[in-house]
């Protein structure tokens, strides 16, 4: 049999860490992200809008899919930069967001992923680096849609915004400091 060395076939993975305006800007400039989307996830409601999803009465978190190049990006990286940018140990709150919409989680497309995902994670509760425990929810992505328009790459839009100045801001600037060698030239 020969090894052709293919490239690795781009890869999704959801994730919910807080307002998904946080982690979109967080993700959308490093190197190997192909695709960020804002949306919501693993609710009950068909289709549910910002407002619903504000009412914390769909079940759905706030969550961003995010399409990248394995090659360039691996899923260790993708998870680690996640476990920097927010607090996995608060459940249904990042800082001052409090509800279920704003929860931790990891929402997987297939089961290959969902393994490696709940290894990562063990290995994180094994080395005891968070005080607390970590609440993340891990499930397979379920009942997705993408959020309005006006929500994707809210950051790069409206930087001035108080919340983007006063939360979004500094995080983007932890992971400038701290994955400097992640970031695209052009970031």
């Amino acid at each position: 049999m020969t090894d052709f060395n293919l490239p690795a076939l781009p890869q999704r993975i959801t994730l919910a860490g807080g307002c998904f305006w946080c982690l979109d800007a967080a993700y959308r400039p490093l190197r190997g992200v192909l695709r960020v989307e804002c949306g919501y996830s693993n609710g009950t409601t068909l289709r549910p809008s910002y407002r619903e999803v504000c009412t914390g009465q769909t079940g759905h978190a706030e969550v961003i899919r995010l399409d990248f190049d394995p090659d360039v990006l691996s899923l260790d990286t993708v998870l680690e930069v996640f476990f920097a940018m927010h607090d996995p140990t608060t459940l249904n709150r990042q800082g001052n967001d409090v509800g279920t919409q704003y929860r931790s989680g990891i929402y997987t497309h297939d089961a290959a992923q969902l393994a490696a995902v709940r290894a990562y994670v063990q290995g994180l509760r094994d080395q005891a680096l968070f005080t607390d425990p970590i609440v993340t929810e891990i499930a397979p992505e379920a009942n997705y849609s993408p959020a309005e328009s006006e929500h994707q790459d809210y950051f790069t839009h409206h930087p001035y915004q108080g919340y983007c100045a006063a939360v979004i801001a500094p995080k983007v600037d932890k992971l400038r400091r701290q994955y400097a060698a992640l970031l695209r030239k052009d970031a």
